[in-house]
Order: structure tokens, then sequence, then C-alpha cells
């Protein structure tokens, strides 16, 4: 129940060409403090409520619980939900033995795209795309719970 992950920016579409999913992902939190988040998120045609313990001094690692939900439920709770609510297309790319999330957003947070990694040890080691750029790990304000408090285009 430890999410291990890096975060980077994204300095162009190039992973789009390697993808092999895109989703959308609409997601609220009925809780933002630092110390534990809770999300409320509908990926595709599933829903999810998802609890988030504080980072570690590196930002790399945090307790993480999640489970699926009916769609209904997660639109119901969405409406309970904090203001601020995210919407992104989120692109999967397999490169060597990892996968790389991608999320691009929209609304108040058009023009970012950041792309995540999930690790099973903090240095793990693992192939950086040429579309791959500036490492964010541990920088709140890339966390979604901020984006959505202080959206992108607010910076």
């Amino acid at each position: 129940m430890i999410e291990i992950e890096r975060k980077f920016l994204v300095k162009s579409e190039d992973y789009k060409t390697n993808a092999s999913s895109r989703t959308r992902i609409v997601q609220g939190f009925l809780n933002t403090d630092p110390n534990r988040t809770v999300r409320i998120r509908i990926k595709g045609d599933s829903g999810f409520i998802t609890v988030k313990g504080k980072s570690n001094e590196t930002g790399t690692s945090r307790f993480e619980w999640e489970k699926e939900i009916l769609v209904e439920e997660a639109e119901a709770m969405l409406k309970l939900c904090e203001k601020g609510i995210l919407d992104k297309y989120r692109y999967e790319i397999e490169i060597g033995d990892h996968v790389y999330e991608v999320d691009e957003f929209y609304g108040d947070n058009k023009g970012l795209t950041v792309a995540e990694i999930e690790l099973t040890e903090e240095n793990e080691s693992f192939k950086k795309p040429a579309w791959l750029g500036v490492e964010v790990t541990g920088e709140v304000k890339y966390y979604n719970s901020q984006l959505s408090k202080h959206p992108f285009k607010s910076w």
C-alpha cells in the first residue's frame, strides 16, 4: 500500500506515438489536507475512491489505498468535492520494464502535461525517453490535489 513514483514535466507530444491507451479522467477531492487526501475519480467507465497519506521527505513515497466503486457513486460524490474538479487525458506508454502515465490537463490546467512512473524501490533505475523534461517529484504545486486549488493558469 506504499506508492513509489517519480514525476516529470513533458517537453513534447512525442509520447503520443507510442501510447498504448488514452483515457479521460475526471477527478475531485473530498479532502486536500496534506496529511491525507481523499480523491474521487472517474477513469473511463470506472469509478474509484482513493486515500493518500503524506509524502516522505523526497516526495517519492506515500501511503495509497484505492477501491473501485460504481460510476454512479463516483458521479454523486464528485458533487460533494471541494472546488476545482480536474479534467485530463491519461496516456500509458511502456518503456523498458516500466509504464509511464502521461496526464494532459484541460480546463484551468490546460497547457500542463506531466508524466509519472511508478517504481518498486525509491532508487530503482529506469529509462528516460527524449520527451521527458525536468523532474518535479516532491514539488507540491504539481500534486493533483494542489492543481485543483491552484490551477496552472494562475501561476
